[in-house]
């Protein structure tokens, strides 16, 4: 009897196991898709996809494995004990691809340039009622990646008196309403002219000027770069080579 018993749950142990394995590689495959198309870079902590992602796959992985283990049992007979792991199969499939929607749909589209910051938009902040209105090129969100876009000024009158209620009423800012999206280039020589000089930044942040020095010199910049802040997940600049564009993010608040 205690043979049995040893017997049972090794074989327990064993399927468990081999099921951790098959939920690691299929979790490998998501992350592939997840950090390598919707989340690339530092998008995946400034758009907050990493812990979204963490939080969803360890569920997943943990949880079908732990199944197996308790329902694992070769004195039902193989038919029984199929069936009682496709069942098994099918929830965590269908919690993953749960799971990866809510990914999906957080996923970062655009950064935007607005006045004196960026800002981090995701599909769901985005006012999906304008995207027909657009300008061709915006009206579809990006799959691999997001844009870097600026906003042009409202116009004055009923457009700029719309954007104001949109703000207050419904909470969508310009940056995250389409019709108000422009090429990133009609505004690289505002953001550059708006940063700071990066020896602000080393003022204020004292402890981390060996960092900072370091994801400049990385990137070929000096101590002559210029940031801005960054509205996202946490506290983030962005740095800005000599000719407006976004070189890297640091993590530090950049409002101040």
């Amino acid at each position: 009897m205690n043979d049995t018993r040893v017997s049972s749950v090794k074989d327990r142990f064993v399927a468990a196991g081999w099921h951790l394995l098959i939920s690691a590689a299929i979790a490998l495959i998501a992350a592939a898709l997840v950090f390598g198309l919707w989340y690339p870079d530092a998008f995946r902590l400034l758009a907050g996809g990493q812990g979204l992602f963490l939080l969803v796959v360890s569920v997943d992985v943990v949880l079908g494995p732990l199944l197996t283990f308790a329902v694992f049992n070769r004195s039902k007979g193989w038919p029984h004990l199929r069936r009682d792991l496709a069942v098994i199969g099918v929830l965590q499939l269908s919690a993953l691809a749960y799971g990866l929607h809510a990914v999906y749909a957080a996923r970062p589209v655009a950064i935007v340039f607005e006045v004196d910051r960026f800002r981090v938009v995701s599909a769901v902040d985005v006012y999906e009622p304008e995207l027909a209105k657009a300008r061709p090129e915006y009206r579809k969100l990006p799959l691999t990646g997001p844009w870097t876009l600026s906003v042009r000024n409202a116009q004055a009158g009923a457009e700029k008196t719309d954007a104001l209620l949109m703000a207050l009423d419904k909470g969508y800012d310009m940056g995250q309403r389409p019709i108000f999206w422009a090429p990133y280039e009609t505004s690289r020589d505002a953001a550059l002219k708006g940063g700071r000089p990066i020896s602000v930044l080393l003022e204020r942040y004292p402890a981390r000027v060996g960092e900072i020095n370091s994801a400049l010199a990385a990137r070929g910049l000096s101590v002559q770069a210029r940031f801005l802040p960054v509205m996202a997940r946490g506290d983030w600049v962005a740095i800005l080579d000599p000719k407006g564009d976004i070189a890297t993010f640091l993590a530090v608040d950049g409002f101040f």
